[in-house]
């Protein structure tokens, strides 16, 4: 990717989405020629010159220190998630031409003890994702709350291609337009904090050729934290599942998360969960036979 082009689009839609009301600045008089705030706007809110800021919108972050980076962020009004990936952005054109490794590599399994966790695991789904939403490793119940994406074709199991390329996601998920947004919200974040993962490029590249909803929620460049919160799964064998998640990324594994459903003790989905269980001891989840469904 263009990385020029990917720190001026960022700062110019996030600049184009803040309105002065909201920045706390005096409408002055005359039509205003942008939506948002204008480049000048945010340069006195951030405390900089114009030019300089010009330069930043202009795509070069080389140089720039934290201080100025926070202030930009301050200005242009950013939660945490897009605080930070500002400074991903920064850092990797502090990086540029620096001829060294890499600063991580997404290895491309997990330690044998990871899979012991997952397999302890065994009244939630649980499961194990890389930077490019591959299911790296699950438990049974993990395999068995995605035995629909199993059943596509392409291995290893790809939950945003399954999002935007498998018509099985429409009604696997009961929002779909939700799951669709962060799962691309998620992948600029990481696309940020891994710019070196030629794999997560090519993931992006090819869902930007094949699927006109991810292309378009791509352009938006928003990003989020994805911690915790409350899911909801329409399964084809136990039916709607409301299951809250927790996301841990593994420290000793780069580029590896991993995320917990357990149901709210005693709900319908806690039994529903149970349900699945017993479901999925009859079956090799993982080895479904894949159909061609699209």
């Amino acid at each position: 990717m263009d990385h020029r082009a990917e720190v001026r689009d960022y700062l110019t839609s996030r600049r184009g989405r803040l309105t002065p009301v909201q920045a706390g600045i005096e409408p002055s008089g005359g039509r205003r020629r942008v939506a948002g705030l204008r480049r000048d706007e945010v340069a006195r809110l951030a405390g900089v010159s114009i030019d300089y800021y010009t330069r930043l919108e202009r795509g070069n972050l080389s140089g720039v220190s934290d201080s100025v980076l926070d202030a930009i962020a301050r200005a242009l009004q950013l939660d945490r998630a897009e605080h930070d990936h500002l400074h991903d952005l920064a850092r990797t054109a502090n990086e540029a031409g620096v001829r060294s490794r890499p600063r991580s590599l997404v290895v491309e399994s997990v330690r044998p003890e990871v899979q012991y966790l997952l397999d302890a695991i065994t009244g939630a789904p649980a499961f194990v994702t890389n930077t490019r939403m591959d299911m790296v490793a699950a438990n049974t119940l993990g395999f068995a709350l995605y035995s629909e994406m199993y059943r596509g074709a392409a291995r290893p199991a790809n939950h945003s291609r399954f999002i935007f390329l498998d018509s099985r996601a429409h009604a696997f998920y009961p929002d779909w337009e939700r799951a669709a947004n962060v799962n691309v919200e998620i992948l600029r974040r990481d696309a940020g904090r891994n710019p070196h993962d030629t794999k997560l490029a090519a993931l992006i590249g090819e869902l930007s050729m094949r699927s006109d909803d991810f292309r378009t929620r791509w352009a938006a460049h928003n990003v989020r934290r994805h911690y915790t919160g409350l899911k909801q799964f329409q399964h084809p064998v136990v039916g709607l599942l409301e299951l809250t998640f927790q996301v841990s990324e593994l420290q000793d594994d780069p580029g590896h998360s991993m995320t917990v459903y357990p149901a709210v003790p005693g709900s319908a989905s806690d039994e529903k969960i149970r349900m699945l269980a017993t479901w999925a001891a009859t079956e090799d989840i993982a080895r479904l036979p894949a159909s061609t469904a699209n």
